[in-house]
């Protein structure tokens, strides 16, 4: 049996006609890849499979500073024990060669006086490594090698000193120390600035010590496939920053607002505020100069995804002049407040510069038209209680009692006492 044939053409029918509607164009969902700098300014790197582990060894000094506390105690509590037993037995070695640990020559010279048994050279070591000295025992000069104990142990033991002092210091005073105190926004935005469309962040300093040649330098972190079909992915991109150009260090006295312009050059130059949502990069800030106390350089880093970047926000003043001194509100430190700003992207402004132009004429207007709205408010409550004041101006005067007026007026007869209130 054949199939019957539709009255309606195929090319007027519901698929038909649904295939040939023009489609919007549909932006995938961006996936969520790893950051490379966390917010906190931490590596998210993972090194794995390293076969030359012996490199770590051959910087003893750097591979200690780099450990956890935990591992640095236990290391620093075992190798003062470890010498002090090491040299212990030395000594205990050295009395029983000399015949000291004999009891029938108590009354002879001995190497070390009152050194009786292993624990009694254990506690002597400790007294010549740590200088303590109770002065219950003692060196004397029969033995040569006593001596040289001595002095190879009082060697030994400032060189341990120095090494784990030295480590212990420097991990208290680390650089990333001082980074604590060097704050970056929690939102990255872009918006119109001085007629070019800007990314900007906000960083400050908690302290009053200043970061002597302080230096901010941005990059922005993608995934890239070149024409050769190579896949970079980190592929770090340098962005120009407005105080790299006008010089060479910041002065970083209050919080600053550091700004790139959006140009040929820069990688953002053909995102849009659609495409931005969509893209996978990440833009990473170093903030790096020397601490003015301690003369050490220290770096502060950051960095934001798509996410955290605010298209047509700028940040909010938070410096004010208060009797005579510059106060800073850090409450306000991340605020931003909505600015009309093109959706488009860098580089169709500048191709059609009627965009911004027109963006920004709509922007006077809306707050003219505020400005209006808000006058006319004003006015209208001034009215009010104007017209509010004089009504209860008119109850006070109607509960008044007016005063009555006599008129006596003379006639023929006698005198009429006429009375008028």
């Amino acid at each position: 049996m054949l199939p019957r044939k539709s009255i309606i053409p195929e090319e007027f029918g519901l698929p038909g006609l649904v295939s040939r509607m023009p489609r919007k164009p549909v932006f995938k969902d961006r996936v969520n890849k790893a950051r490379f700098i966390a917010k906190n300014g931490s590596c998210n790197l993972a090194h794995k499979n390293i076969r030359e582990q012996g490199r770590f060894l051959q910087d003893v000094f750097t591979t200690l500073v780099d450990l956890k506390w935990r591992f640095t105690l236990v290391i620093f509590t075992t190798t003062f024990v470890s010498s002090w037993l090491l040299f212990a037995m030395s000594w205990w070695l050295v009395a029983f060669a000399h015949g000291d640990l004999d009891p029938e020559r108590q009354n002879l010279s001995h190497c070390v006086t009152d050194v009786k048994s292993f624990t009694s050279a254990f506690l002597f070591s400790i007294e010549v490594q740590v200088t303590i000295g109770f002065g219950g025992r003692m060196i004397t000069e029969q033995c040569l090698a006593a001596i040289l104990v001595l002095i190879l142990q009082n060697i030994v033991g400032l060189i341990i000193n120095a090494i784990m002092l030295g480590c212990i210091f420097m991990k208290t005073a680390q650089s990333n120390r001082r980074a604590e105190t060097l704050i970056f926004s929690r939102h990255a935005v872009i918006a119109v600035r001085n007629n070019r469309l800007c990314f900007m962040i906000r960083i400050g300093d908690l302290r009053k010590s200043m970061i002597i040649g302080a230096t901010v330098r941005l990059q922005v972190v993608r995934k890239t496939t070149t024409p050769e079909g190579e896949l970079i992915p980190i592929h770090q991109i340098d962005v120009q920053t407005e105080s790299a150009v006008a010089s060479n260090s910041l002065f970083l006295l209050a919080p600053l607002i550091i700004c790139h312009v959006i140009d040929k050059s820069s990688p953002l130059y053909d995102l849009s505020a659609m495409e931005l949502q969509c893209s996978d990069l990440e833009v990473i800030v170093i903030l790096e100069g020397v601490v003015e106390t301690t003369g050490i350089t220290t770096q502060a880093r950051t960095s934001y995804v798509s996410d955290e970047i605010q298209w047509g926000h700028r940040f909010v003043p938070i410096v004010t002049e208060e009797e005579g001194v510059y106060s800073v509100d850090y409450s306000k430190f991340g605020n931003t407040v909505r600015v009309t700003t093109p959706d488009c992207s860098a580089r169709e402004l500048d191709e059609k510069p009627f965009i911004l132009i027109q963006t920004l004429q709509k922007s006077e207007l809306s707050h003219q038209n505020s400005l209006r709205k808000r006058n006319s408010m004003r006015r209208n409550n001034s009215m009010r209680k104007s017209a509010g004041s004089s009504a209860s101006l008119r109850r006070n005067n109607s509960g008044v009692v007016s005063p009555k007026v006599q008129f006596f007026t003379p006639s023929d007869g006698g005198q009429n006492l006429n009375a008028v209130t």
